[in-house]
């Protein structure tokens, strides 16, 4: 299973970006995601998972939620906007992967057994960040997360 991670789109979903995602069997967004089209475009591509960014704002993004736990077979993914609003002991409560955004910093590290990952901003750039998202191929339980930078 392929599981396709964005973050920042702040209402910009780059050709490039959606050219990378094709194939994927999962899609999460973890914020600032900008307009409904987004998540529309996204949506057409693979099922998706979204949370509310600081920057949504208005009655399209009233029903997204905060955080969100989404699982694949055994594997819990816990999502959110912002890694410093983290609310849970993930290994405690079993989360395998823990993905955010927020930063516009694209990020990969795993602690105590967890994979914490921030894809990067896949939106406008951001000073001289790169654009880009991630990756998680799940197989049999074996996780291999990746970043990829997108050169627009």
């Amino acid at each position: 299973m392929k599981i396709g991670l964005i973050s920042d789109t702040h209402g910009l979903l780059r050709p490039e970006a959606l050219a990378a995602l094709q194939g994927c069997d999962h899609l999460i967004h973890a914020g600032d995601i900008g307009k409904p089209e987004i998540l529309a475009q996204l949506q057409a591509i693979a099922p998706l998972s979204a949370v509310r960014g600081n920057n949504d704002q208005g009655a399209w993004a009233e029903d997204l939620p905060e955080r969100l736990v989404v699982k694949f077979g055994r594997t819990a993914f816990y999502v959110l906007h912002d890694l410093a609003e983290l609310d849970i002991d993930p290994q405690a409560q079993g989360i395998a992967v823990v993905v955010a955004g927020h930063s516009h910093k694209p990020r990969l590290e795993q602690r105590h057994g967890v994979f914490y990952i921030n894809p990067g901003s896949a939106g406008p750039r951001r000073f001289s960040l790169p654009i880009g998202l991630g990756f998680v191929h799940l197989d049999q339980g074996r996780l291999r997360p990746e970043l990829i930078e997108l050169t627009p």
